[in-house]
C-alpha cells in the first residue's frame, strides 16, 4: 500500500471535512424490510449479513451514526470521524442493530493521530468472538473482500431516511491503497455487488474472514476507502492489546 505524504495542516483539515461523508447521525427508515422479504438491499446493492458475532452497531448520543467492530472484550475498534459527538454506546453481536447482542458504554476514547481511526475501551467486558486483525500482507490488489455496516441502502438523497435495520455485505474489489478521510494510509475497492454508504462509516473489510480495513470514505458509485488497519497494527496494539 502507498505511504503517507505530509500535508500543510490546514489542506489536511479541509479535505478531512469534505472526505469524511459516511458518517451521519441517522435513524432507520420505518419501511425498512425485514432480510428475505424482497425489499431494497442494503450497501446499495450487497445481501443481508448472516453471521458476524464481531459487528457492534455504533450511536452516539442515543442515535444510530456509525459501524464497527469489537477486537477485545473491552475494546471496539472504528473511524475516528464517527466518535466526535460523544456519549457512545454499541450493541454488539447482533445482526439487528434494534434488538438482541450485548449493549455497553464507551469509557474511553483513543483517536489515532494521523489516520481515520478510534479504539473505544468499554465500561465492562463483554464476551463472544473478536475481530481477528490482519497483518501487512494480509490483502493484495486485485483481491476479493467483504465489507459490513447497516448503513444507506440506496442512494436515497437524505441517508438518514434509508439506513438497514439488519446488518449488510458486499463483495469489493481492492483497486489501490490510497488515503483515508485524515491522509492516512487506506485501501481503495471498486464495488462488486455493493459499496458502502453514509452510516457504514467505521465497519470492517474483511479479507478471508480477519478484518484489514475500517470504513473511511466513499462516493456511493465507483470507489470506497477503508483505513489499512494492517497498517496501523503496532498503534492498535499499544492501546487495546491486540
Amino acid at each position: 500500500m502507498r505511504t503517507s505524504r505530509p500535508v500543510p495542516t490546514l489542506i489536511a483539515a479541509l479535505t478531512a471535512v469534505l472526505l469524511s461523508v459516511l458518517a451521519l447521525a441517522p435513524h432507520a427508515s420505518a419501511a425498512e424490510p425485514r432480510p428475505g422479504d424482497g425489499g431494497p438491499r442494503p450497501i446499495i446493492g450487497g445481501g443481508y449479513a448472516q453471521n458476524a458475532p464481531w459487528a457492534a452497531r455504533l450511536f452516539s448520543g442515543g442515535t444510530q451514526t456509525c459501524s464497527s467492530t469489537i477486537v477485545s472484550a473491552t475494546w471496539i475498534l472504528t473511524a475516528k470521524h464517527c466518535v466526535g459527538g460523544g456519549a457512545l454506546s454499541f450493541r454488539i453481536g447482533s445482526l439487528d442493530q434494534g434488538s438482541g447482542g450485548t449493549v455497553a458504554n464507551g469509557a474511553q476514547t483513543v483517536t489515532h493521530p494521523s489516520a481515520d481511526l478510534a479504539l473505544v475501551r468499554l465500561d465492562r467486558s463483554v464476551p463472544g468472538s473478536y475481530a481477528r486483525l490482519g497483518q501487512p500482507g494480509t490483502v493484495r490488489v486485485g483481491q476479493t473482500v467483504q465489507v459490513y455496516g447497516w448503513g444507506a441502502t440506496s442512494r436515497c438523497g437524505s441517508e438518514i431516511n434509508c439506513q438497514s435495520q439488519y446488518l449488510k455485505v458486499a463483495n469489493l474489489t481492492v483497486t489501490n491503497g490510497c488515503y483515508d478521510a485524515y491522509y492516512g494510509q487506506a485501501i481503495c475497492a471498486r464495488p462488486g455487488d455493493g459499496i458502502t454508504a453514509g452510516g457504514d462509516s467505521g465497519g470492517p473489510m474483511m479479507a478471508g474472514g480477519v478484518q484489514v480495513g475500517v470504513a473511511s470514505t466513499s462516493d456511493r458509485q465507483s470507489t470506497t476507502a477503508y483505513t489499512n488497519v494492517t497498517a496501523y497494527r503496532s498503534w492498535i496494539q499499544s492501546v487495546a492489546g491486540v
